[in-house]
């Protein structure tokens, strides 16, 4: 009993996760063919194709070993959420591990802290002064309309230097 209704769970989790992948495959592949995309959509795409095809996948894997009570698909299906779950956390630990020393320091009368780029790590200084890294990172600000929800708010200059302002706003 306690068998088929966990082989039932990662049936219908697995499901789940295929349906959900289908989408995100989509997205990557479009992300990659738009004719008018921007540089940072055309990076974004390979990272996100590799997640939807992992998705699908994984979670066929995990689908047809529980449904049909394939071992060995359950196995890799294992396996696979475990290489998962490690990899998240290496890059968990790798993300604190490079902007860990770029905390920044308060100016005084301002509502932001300065950062400078050799607070951080060398291996996150080279990214940002390398060019064609620096152009992906740069399409991508532009992307997001950081500056332009900033021009619009319209405040006085007491106004700006007093409010809270995320870095990339402080610097725009």
């Amino acid at each position: 009993m306690a068998f088929r209704l966990s082989n039932s769970l990662i049936g219908i989790l697995n499901l789940a996760t295929f349906l959900l992948s289908i989408p995100i495959l989509v997205a990557g592949i479009w992300l990659g063919h738009r004719s008018d995309g921007t540089e940072c959509e055309k990076y974004l795409s390979a990272p996100v194709i590799a997640l939807g095809v992992f998705l699908l996948l994984v979670s066929l894997a995990g689908l047809i070993g529980a449904c049909c009570r394939v071992t060995w698909l359950l196995w890799v299906y294992l396996l696979a959420m475990f290489v998962l779950i490690v990899v998240l956390f290496g890059v968990t630990v790798f993300a604190f591990v490079v902007t860990n020393k770029g905390a920044g320091e308060a100016v005084s009368d301002r509502g932001y802290k300065e950062y400078r780029l050799g607070d951080y790590s060398n291996w996150l200084q080279k990214r940002v002064e390398n060019n064609k890294d620096w152009n992906r990172i740069r399409s991508c600000l532009q992307d997001s309309k950081v500056c332009k929800t900033l021009q619009d708010k319209q405040e006085t200059l007491a106004q700006f230097m007093s409010s809270d302002l995320s870095p990339i706003e402080a610097f725009s």
